[in-house]
């Protein structure tokens, strides 16, 4: 079996192309595997700064028809054109598939290098793959390595102790804007109640605020504070809120953004700055808020811009924590795929060896010679078998297991099955309820 990843980043495209891209990603996965027949299995991991599909196929052969299928529906889902779409994905295959998700758990790749909310999307991604019996069983090896990854990364550098997001540098840039630097005197309104409203309220409350309401157009406020504190909005409470709001946080990506015009007739009478940050890929707030008098809109690119670069020794030592793992990963790989060859070996030299002994049985019965015979007969073949299986993990790890595969064929005419991924699962989860979730 064959990895692959298709991946749209901020570092190649505009994040606007890269929030049109995603649009219907909910759908991706399950749609691809069931229009195309090389495909099986796929993992969408889609962030405010990176589209990524990471998918599997039978052999190297398939990955140009099952990125043209992904592409295809990609262009179907969000609309755009369908060379568009293909140029703005990079197609990553074989070992550069693991380095590449390695660096992205690990926040090597990130607009904030090192930030944390990263692992935790990519986590996500994979339980809701499972979920929905779109992960095949390399992909979850794939996933589960990632993750493992960026946990150590997190404990041996200084990357996980600076704690970035992009939250925090997004709260960084307001706190410099602002006139009043002290959080605990300012009124916080935050759209949204997934996890950057989750990560949002944390650091809030961190630096010391405490007047925090939060609105949700699918109507989620209520429990969302009553585990975190805060008020909740509704449509009627919500105008005074913004009016009286100094800092207003999009997290949701909702249909319903704030408005340039509403927002300038809410707060009419206001009389003090607004600072407005945009975290959600799709905007919550309209770009022309930034254009009113007394309003400041900073959004994801402008964190972008704003993030520190980390110290070199950090980076340096993160990066080696990635590329041994990514090693290390790619060697169990290939190892593991010699495993039906090896197998097929044992299972086709086992059944020579019955054979014979029934041969045996059926001309001398079941005497204690007959025994005897067999006991050496199996193992004179477990000795026979020893160099041909060392040997095959020997040429996986050098990339050369078709070869093992092909001495198989042409010596003993044994046809290698490639294993199957699992069937999808029927799943129990609500998945338009925890896509609803987010808003």
């Amino acid at each position: 079996m064959v990895l692959f990843s298709l991946v749209a980043t901020h570092a190649d495209i505009d994040l606007e192309t890269v929030a049109q891209l995603s649009n219907g990603s909910s759908e991706l996965a399950s749609t691809a595997l069931r229009g195309s027949p090389v495909v099986s299995g796929a993992v969408v991991l889609a962030t405010c700064n990176r589209y990524e599909i990471y998918g599997e196929t039978a052999n190297g052969a398939d990955v140009e028809a099952a990125r043209s299928a992904l592409v295809s529906r990609i262009s179907e889902l969000s609309g755009l054109n369908e060379q568009l779409v293909s140029r703005s994905f990079n197609t990553h295959a074989g070992p550069d598939v693991t380095r590449h998700l390695f660096a992205v758990s690990a926040g090597l790749d990130s607009a904030v290098v090192g930030e944390r909310e990263i692992a935790g999307q990519v986590r996500r991604a994979l339980i809701t793959a499972q979920q929905e019996g779109t992960a095949s069983p390399g992909l979850v090896r794939l996933f589960q390595a990632a993750s493992k990854t960026a946990k150590d990364v997190g404990a041996q550098t200084a990357l996980g102790s600076r704690g970035l997001s992009i939250v925090s540098v997004a709260l960084d840039l307001a706190t410099d804007l602002s006139d009043n630097p002290d959080w605990s005197t300012k009124k916080v309104v935050i759209f949204g109640t997934g996890a950057y409203a989750g990560a949002t309220m944390s650091l809030l409350r961190e630096r010391g605020c405490s007047d925090i309401s939060v609105y949700s157009s699918s109507g989620r406020a209520e429990t969302f504070v009553a585990t975190r504190g805060g008020t909740a909005l509704d449509a009627d409470s919500l105008p005074g809120a913004v009016a009286a709001a100094d800092v207003m946080i999009g997290c949701s990506g909702s249909d319903n953004r704030v408005e340039a015009e509403d927002l300038a007739r809410v707060r009419t009478n206001s009389g003090k700055p607004l600072i407005a940050i945009d975290l959600a890929l799709t905007h919550d707030f309209d770009p022309a808020v930034g254009e009113l008098d007394g309003v400041e809109l900073l959004t994801l690119e402008s964190v972008r811009l704003a993030a520190p670069q980390e110290q070199a020794e950090s980076l340096s030592q993160a990066s080696a924590i990635v590329s041994g793992a990514a090693t290390a990963f790619e060697s169990e790989r290939e190892s593991r795929s010699v495993d039906s060859a090896i197998v097929a070996l044992r299972r086709h030299t086992m059944n020579v060896l019955d054979s014979e002994m029934e041969k045996v049985r059926a001309r001398h019965g079941c005497t204690a010679a007959a025994e005897e015979v067999e006991f050496a007969l199996r193992r004179m073949v477990k000795q026979l078998l020893h160099i041909p299986t060392v040997r095959a993990r020997e040429l996986a790890s050098d990339g050369r297991q078709e070869d093992y595969v092909a001495a198989l064929e042409a010596l003993y005419g044994i046809q290698v099955e490639q294993p199957q991924a699992a069937p999808a699962a029927e799943c129990p989860v609500d998945h338009q309820q925890l896509r609803s979730e987010s808003a």
